[in-house]
């Protein structure tokens, strides 16, 4: 039989049928209903089907019997999932699963098989419309759209790109660097949320010309946290803010000898005393952060305490017993912060040894002056008594060398 219309040559639409029933037991095909034909297994224009078993298919009549655009709309009104396939089974058009209904039509009928388009036209609920609709930022959470923001943690450099978005990442590493991409490769409305939950400094950087809260870098400290958000020419910062009061709080640190490594939470206390009694040299290693310290030793022992960073050339400090200082940290080395002294004040320094003179140098601590006894003021150079000033007089130990000569007193 023709399906070509005699005035045009077109193929025609056969006779529509606008609803059926139909129940799957076995994998069926569909034919188109002809002259008013309503005893075969017909295709109609709303289709409910129950497939009895799971795995069943339904086909589709030729595509070159009928016309481009001639379509089906069909729901799954049963509790198994099938396919709906093209004449022959040779491709599949869709999956129906329990309660979707799907809509497909011809788009090209040159062949029995056809090209076929569909459409998702949900479930009873929205359930495959809502995860057909997520996005960054957006579950599906049964048949409703629900916010979402999945944590990531990282503990090297990264990159930021577009994929970031409504996501949040926790660094977990030391010192490290959150580069953003261009402000205009991301656009008007893009944002994340970072956290430093490591002991260093997180540095977000931009990409020049970029700024991010108007500097090419911000610095955030462990336990900050923030909304980074993109104007699509620069980046600002939402829920980053400074303390506006100083609570001191102070860490007692016992210490025996050693190597020690403070945690981000004992390392938040500005006021640090060391205790114990030492047995050895200790080492003090610190978070690479930008911080103040006031480090108090108050150890017994002939034995010093090193602060340091831990990074490799970096400057420390070095405090023999009963000694304090404050020190300013720049994530990698460790300065006095005190370079002069103002106002009235005096300094009173430990005895010290030979071996660790009282009043030393960072560089050489076995160096400078100390007090074995009373009414005594010796001099060592790495760690050999050199002379001894006492009310008596100076004494030298070993030979002298004088290139001005000597006068006065009787030799």
């Amino acid at each position: 039989m023709s399906y070509n219309s005699p005035f045009t040559g077109n193929v025609i639409q056969p006779t529509d049928v606008s609803y059926r029933a139909v129940t799957l037991t076995a994998d069926t095909q569909l034919s188109w209903p002809i002259n008013g034909n309503a005893t075969d297994n017909y295709a109609a224009r709303i289709m409910q089907v129950t497939a009895s078993t799971a795995g069943l298919s339904l086909f589709m009549p030729p595509a070159d019997q009928t016309s481009v655009g001639n379509d089906a709309l069909i729901r799954n009104v049963g509790s198994n999932t099938f396919t709906v396939k093209d004449y022959a089974g040779t491709n599949t058009l869709i999956t129906v699963a329990a309660g979707e209904t799907k809509y497909v039509y011809i788009t090209t009928n040159a062949n029995s098989q056809g090209t076929w388009g569909n459409i998702a036209f949900g479930v009873g609920s929205s359930a495959a419309d809502a995860a057909t609709l997520a996005g960054y930022g957006v579950l599906a959470i049964s048949s409703t759209l629900n916010q979402s923001h999945p944590v990531t943690t990282f503990s090297s450099n990264v990159t930021a790109t577009s994929a970031y978005r409504a996501q949040t990442y926790v660094w977990t590493g030391g010192s490290g660097t959150l580069t953003l991409p261009t402000a205009i490769s991301l656009g008007n409305n893009w944002f994340t949320m970072v956290r430093n939950g490591g002991s260093g400094t997180l540095s977000v950087s931009t990409t020049s010309p970029d700024l991010f809260n108007g500097s090419a870098t911000v610095l955030l400290q462990p336990a900050d946290s923030c909304m980074i958000v993109c104007s699509g020419s620069a980046f600002y910062s939402v829920g980053l803010s400074s303390p506006t009061q100083f609570n001191f709080t102070q860490l007692t640190k016992p210490l025996v000898s050693g190597s020690y490594t403070l945690t981000s939470a004992e390392a938040a206390n500005v006021i640090i005393k060391f205790t114990g009694t030492l047995s050895g040299n200790c080492t003090v290693i610190i978070p690479q952060t930008v911080q103040v310290y006031y480090i108090l030793n108050e150890t017994s022992g002939a034995y010093s305490v090193t602060v340091t960073t831990g990074v490799s050339g970096a400057q420390t400090a070095t405090l023999t017993a009963s000694n304090q200082v404050t020190l300013v940290c720049d994530s990698v080395n460790l300065f006095n912060a005190n370079t002069t002294i103002a106002g009235a004040s005096i300094l009173s320094v430990s005895d010290g040894t030979v071996g660790t003179p009282g009043l030393n140098f960072n560089a050489e601590t076995s160096t400078g002056l100390y007090r074995p006894s009373s009414g005594n003021l010796s001099m060592a150079v790495l760690g050999v008594q050199m002379s001894a000033l006492t009310s008596t007089g100076l004494t030298i130990y070993g030979t002298g060398t004088f290139t001005g000569g000597i006068s006065g007193g009787t030799f």
